[in-house]
């Protein structure tokens, strides 16, 4: 199975139609997405803001291949997502996503640097593990199993793995909920090296009204759908945002 590489520009990593996404049946059906349409432009970093059952990690499910929509369709560059198999979502997530998530999800019996090395081996053209790790600015704690690391270490050895593959889109869901503030705003910093270094869609949720000032666009989701899109003129560094 191959990806077509579009030739020309395409403006948008993302766009949806009219996405639903319903849990369950009658009365008590739960509807998580109520007929979203949005369009994610690549390149950019994109903070989905809003309360706990808002719709926005629902989203970020659906686009990165993890869950399915109810209803309309959600496309990746040209390719509609809503249509892909089991199997090519599978390769789809493998080739171009990237996850990084509240709880870092490291093997303890592994070392950092055997941690991203998981994600090297089977990446089509993968970073080395070590200049991964020098991205996220622990070249030195490779050889340290996740136990000898701290919070932000580990989330930071989460971010290179995530990276490790060189992802055209990197999916965050509340990469600082576990975090203090210096430690928070050190991870909003590498994420935002990723979306300036590598080039790729950093798409970020969170409740953290605060993160948002760094992002170039920033989603607000209540009840489902969107409320609000706003486009940031004047964007802070990581290092600026208040906690």
């Amino acid at each position: 199975m191959h990806f077509a590489q579009s030739k020309k520009h395409t403006p948008c990593a993302f766009s949806t139609k009219d996405l639903t996404k319903i849990y369950g049946e009658g009365e008590t059906a739960v509807h998580a997405l109520r007929g979203v349409n949005v369009d994610i432009p690549a390149g950019e970093m994109v903070v989905l803001l809003g309360p706990s059952g808002s719709g926005k990690s629902t989203l970020l499910n659906i686009l990165g291949g993890l869950d399915s929509a109810s209803s309309g369709q959600a496309f990746f560059e040209e390719q509609e997502l809503t249509q892909f198999s089991s199997a090519q979502l599978t390769q789809y997530r493998r080739d171009h996503i990237g996850f990084v998530f509240q709880f870092y999800n490291l093997m303890p019996s592994l070392t950092a640097k055997e941690n991203i090395e998981l994600v090297t081996e089977i990446a089509t053209n993968p970073l080395d593990a070590s200049d991964a790790l020098d991205l996220v600015g622990l070249k030195d704690r490779g050889s340290h199993f996740p136990s000898q690391l701290s919070g932000g270490e580990q989330q930071r050895v989460a971010i290179a793995r995530a990276i490790a593959k060189q992802p055209q889109v990197l999916f965050c869901d509340e990469p600082t909920g576990a975090l203090d503030s210096t430690t928070g705003r050190s991870v909003l910093k590498v994420l935002q090296n990723v979306n300036q270094e590598l080039g790729s869609t950093v798409m970020i949720v969170t409740h953290a009204a605060n993160t948002a000032r760094m992002a170039d666009k920033v989603i607000h989701f209540a009840d489902g759908d969107i409320k609000e899109i706003i486009q940031n003129t004047d964007k802070l560094a990581a290092e600026q945002i208040e906690w």
